[in-house]
């Protein structure tokens, strides 16, 4: 029985772009928390909710920007649990920020 090297298709490729998808969603998400915030008028808890989406999204672009680049080789790595990690805690952050905003 010989071994065979992994043909992994289009895998790669459409991984890639989920988290390209992804990211555009996290980036709407901030911008429509920065819209809600000004729209709402310029509230020190609106101001602070804001500000901590912005970061979130920042974050989570670094590790979507990684992931993409990771992905470009033939044989990619697995994300890492810390990169998994990060991602759903800036998903859940900028979850809590918009409910903090509403609130």
């Amino acid at each position: 029985m010989t071994t065979e090297e992994r043909d992994p298709g289009l895998q790669p490729e459409r991984t890639r772009l989920a988290w390209r998808r992804t990211t555009l969603s996290c980036t709407v998400v901030a911008l429509l928390a920065g819209k809600a915030a000004l729209h709402g008028g310029a509230t020190p808890t609106a101001v602070v909710a804001v500000s901590l989406s912005a970061l979130a999204w920042l974050v989570f672009l670094q590790v979507a920007n990684r992931r993409v680049l990771g992905m470009r080789t033939a044989q990619p790595r697995s994300l890492s649990p810390r990169g998994a990690l990060t991602a759903a805690a800036c998903t859940v952050a900028l979850a809590v920020f918009a409910a903090g905003m509403i609130i």
